[in-house]
């Protein structure tokens, strides 16, 4: 019998690569795929960034914990989570408690770089994004790692690279605990 986790969370900054990954490993895992971002949208109707504007940072926190809380209760889902969902002590420990949770890691360089063009990250319209990723990462790089299971760097593999080293790390799981 597999003991693969019931439920897989990925965390990470934006641009870490969670919802592509995600899709690719809920799909090699026969679980259901499930970006907490676009569940929030869903259920507010609007998108994040008309959030962030009329609610400020907070009320958006608000609003991501309650999806935090009830997709982590769900079963046999690969959830991507927004880059500051583990901002909220309850949110870690949603995460932490109720599923396995990989932290994909990459540097803020490399994220500004992957992100640089798009203007659907509210936290991104500064006049110094690359300096913004650098401050994110100084605050939330412990909180993930504090709550991480599991943590891949994503810098140069593909997602296909990404995906064969997180199946076979769940594997490697797996045989231990079987063993």
């Amino acid at each position: 019998m597999s003991s693969i986790p019931k439920n897989i969370f990925l965390v990470g900054l934006m641009g870490a690569g969670k919802s592509t990954v995600g899709r690719v490993l809920a799909k090699r895992l026969g679980k259901t795929f499930i970006d907490s971002d676009h569940e929030i949208e869903k259920r507010c109707g609007v998108k994040i960034p008309t959030i962030f504007e009329m609610e400020g940072e907070e009320g958006f926190r608000k609003r991501e914990s309650v999806v935090i809380k009830d997709l982590s209760a769900f079963e046999n889902i690969v959830l991507a989570t927004g880059g500051g969902s583990i901002l909220l002590p309850e949110n870690r420990e949603y995460l932490h408690n109720n599923g396995y949770v990989i932290y994909l890691r990459a540097n803020p360089h490399e994220l500004w770089i992957r992100t640089r063009n798009d203007k659907g990250r509210p936290l991104l319209q500064t006049a110094d994004p690359q300096g913004k990723f650098k401050e994110l990462f100084e605050i939330r790089d412990p909180l993930y790692s504090s709550i991480a299971h599991h943590t891949i760097e994503t810098g140069k593999p593909n997602v296909n690279q990404l995906t064969n080293k997180l199946v076979m790390q769940l594997e490697l799981n797996d045989e231990k605990s079987t063993s």
